[in-house]
């Protein structure tokens, strides 16, 4: 999932859950989220924003463990 569709999902600002990766990167490891590389991203929706940061099945489960 990526983060723009997970914040979404949550009603919080993309920079939130940007923030909660960044404050706790031990409950982040790379098989968790990573970011999409400008190839991929543009390949999948353009290259309108910045490269967002996907969150595999075990990604999402941390972040919505992480008390806001």
């Amino acid at each position: 999932m990526l983060n723009f569709g997970l914040a979404k999902h949550y009603g919080v600002y993309i920079k939130r859950v940007n923030e909660a990766v960044r404050n706790n990167p031990q409950k982040f490891p790379e098989r968790f989220s990573f970011k999409l590389t400008d190839k991929k991203y543009i390949e999948t929706r353009g290259g309108k924003y910045k490269n967002p940061r996907v969150f595999t099945e075990q990604g999402v489960a941390m972040i919505i463990s992480i008390k806001k």
